[in-house]
């Protein structure tokens, strides 16, 4: 006759005691904490933005440019013109903010337009998506 075993005992478990470890400081570099690391990445960026700014004016003035070139009449000439003027006025505005700045504002136009927001978000959310997808 067999001794009578209990539901619970598992006999692939160990004996052995197992003790916690606790993961919050796994996930930090050694000597850095989170915080700096965002700092980091928030200067790395402020540093480039000079660079992207200059991207933009550079596609702004080779829109001029070319506006007024481009087929479909004077209503094709006008929008590019405009779209040039925008790309200038952005690149004006990554010159004159720092990354915390936009944080800022971009959060307070989210508050603003809720519903634009979420709009924009799912549609980047979709190209993204199909941009990285396998298909």
């Amino acid at each position: 006759m067999q001794p009578p075993t209990s539901p619970d005992v598992n006999p692939s478990r160990t004996s052995t005691p197992t003790t916690e470890k606790s993961t919050s400081s796994s996930f930090e570099p050694k000597g850095k904490s989170s915080a700096g690391l965002g700092q980091k990445a928030a200067e790395t960026i402020d540093q480039g933005r000079e660079g992207a700014a200059g991207g933009l004016d550079s596609a702004s003035s080779a829109l001029h440019e070319r506006a007024d070139r481009l087929p479909g009449g004077e209503k094709v000439a006008g929008a590019a013109h405009a779209t040039a003027d925008a790309l200038s006025s952005t690149a004006d505005y990554i010159r004159e903010n720092d990354l915390q700045s936009m944080v800022q504002d971009v959060q307070k136009l989210v508050r603003n337009n809720p519903g634009p927001a979420l709009l924009t978000a799912a549609v980047l959310g979709f190209l993204l998506a199909r941009t990285f997808s396998r298909d």
